[in-house]
């Protein structure tokens, strides 16, 4: 499926004469290696927007409590529209009224190695993997490294689909969680949520 038809979703939502959200009408490249972008949204309620780089477009999931460094932490994340590639460095103020409305940072950013493979052993498309509903990827964020996986454990029979993100690793290479979103700062401007917004207001 083309990016073009795969944001049918995504644009049908935005009013870009109002949003500065892109709007992915000019196709990029995504380089050598796959990206990855941790946004911080808030929106109506706060939350975290997970996204990877999969072809032409980035995969998202809404993540409540934010991912976590933590292999005990079973993270709940909700998928979202697909979202063009140029978003991952989007940064700022979506108007009141608008989808999504609110206050956008870009927590985390990177590459990301996809690590999915078969019971033989052998390695699976990435996208693939996704669609079997168990993909495992290494992160290589400013913030966020090492081993994860997104597994679906809800989706069937008209249920809302859901996943779980999860820091694979022992307990002794535990993490600290995730941070208070209020008091993160962007890894590309290093602005916390409350400066983006009296910035846009300005």
């Amino acid at each position: 499926m083309a990016a073009e038809d795969r944001l049918r979703t995504y644009r049908g939502r935005r009013d870009f004469e109002r949003t500065r959200e892109p709007s992915g009408r000019e196709l990029r490249a995504g380089g050598d290696e796959p990206h990855f972008v941790v946004q911080i949204h808030d929106a109506s309620r706060m939350h975290f927007d997970f996204r990877l780089q999969v072809d032409d477009v980035l995969k998202s999931w809404s993540i409540p409590k934010g991912p976590s460094t933590d292999p005990g932490d079973k993270r709940m994340a909700v998928p979202t529209e697909d979202h063009p590639l140029d978003y991952e460095e989007f940064e700022g103020v979506i108007p009141e009224g608008e989808y999504g409305g609110g206050t956008v940072i870009v927590w985390d950013n990177g590459t990301y190695e996809p690590l999915s493979h078969d019971r033989k052993g052998r390695p699976v498309d990435f996208a693939e993997s996704l669609e079997r509903g168990h993909a495992t990827f290494r992160l290589h964020g400013s913030k966020l490294h090492g081993e994860y996986a997104l597994t679906r454990f809800r989706g069937e029979q008209g249920e809302q689909e859901a996943w779980l993100l999860v820091r694979k690793g022992s307990a002794r290479s535990a993490g600290h969680g995730t941070p208070d979103p209020r008091r993160a700062r962007s890894v590309r401007t290093g602005r916390t949520l409350a400066q983006v917004a009296a910035d846009g207001e300005e």
